[in-house]
């Protein structure tokens, strides 16, 4: 007989990775393990194993889930958007999704995530690029360029509000200060809250900016021959 009445609960890998997803506020990502979920689930762990073979192809089915849930909310830009913020508001929104779960950022990177929503997303984003001007080339080098500058973006603010640190964070901007000589590095010291401000919209959508601005540089250094 299986634990917690998991018998009238059909599992899959889909069930796995949402149970999952759901563990991770209390868990992190770190302390999130196999047999952690299959606790979750009322079942023994090596009844996930017949859905899910490892603790990647686990991530990987979490990461699906985060991606598609981002994706799913994607549509065309409306008459007279401009591209540029119709593809910001895309990187807003996937980042809204990764911060909406603990270590949301890490479950996607570095994983695989083949989904009709990401192949979706894909070919919604380059149609949009080609309408804009962009070569096809141009485009596709952007999209990655893009998501790789999100996650990696949402994963250092999502370490900076590790809650493991407590309320003593060494990121906090304070205690840096103390550890700065101001006198052998007086522009580091100067800069500091700058440097390591990434709880909050404000630094990512300078990087967002400069990412836009470099596609469109980069758009018109190719018109102009």
């Amino acid at each position: 007989m299986t634990r917690a009445g998991a018998g009238d609960m059909k599992i899959n890998s889909e069930v796995i990775a949402r149970t999952s997803l759901r563990l991770l506020r209390d868990t992190g990502l770190d302390g999130l393990t196999m047999r952690k979920v299959a606790d979750a689930l009322g079942v023994r762990a090596a009844t996930l194993y017949w859905h899910v073979k490892n603790k990647q192809e686990l991530l990987d089915a979490m990461a699906t889930l985060v991606f598609v849930e981002a994706a799913e909310r994607l549509e065309p830009p409306r008459p007279g958007t401009p591209w540029d913020d119709w593809l910001g508001d895309w990187a807003r929104q996937l980042r809204r999704v990764m911060l909406g779960y603990r270590d949301g950022a890490r479950v996607l990177a570095g994983t695989y995530v083949n989904h009709p929503a990401v192949y979706g997303a894909t070919e919604l984003v380059l149609r949009t690029l080609r309408e804009a001007d962009f070569t096809l080339d141009e485009a596709a080098h952007g999209i990655p360029t893009l998501l790789h500058y999100t996650v990696g973006h949402t994963i250092e603010e999502q370490a900076h509000a590790n809650p493991a640190y407590g309320d003593v964070s060494p990121y906090s901007v304070e205690r840096l200060v103390r550890g700065v000589d101001a006198e052998r590095f007086p522009l580091t010291a100067q800069a500091l809250g700058d440097l390591v401000a990434l709880n909050g919209d404000d630094s990512f959508e300078h990087g967002l900016r400069i990412f836009l601005l470099g596609m469109r540089a980069a758009r018109a250094d190719r018109a102009a021959g």
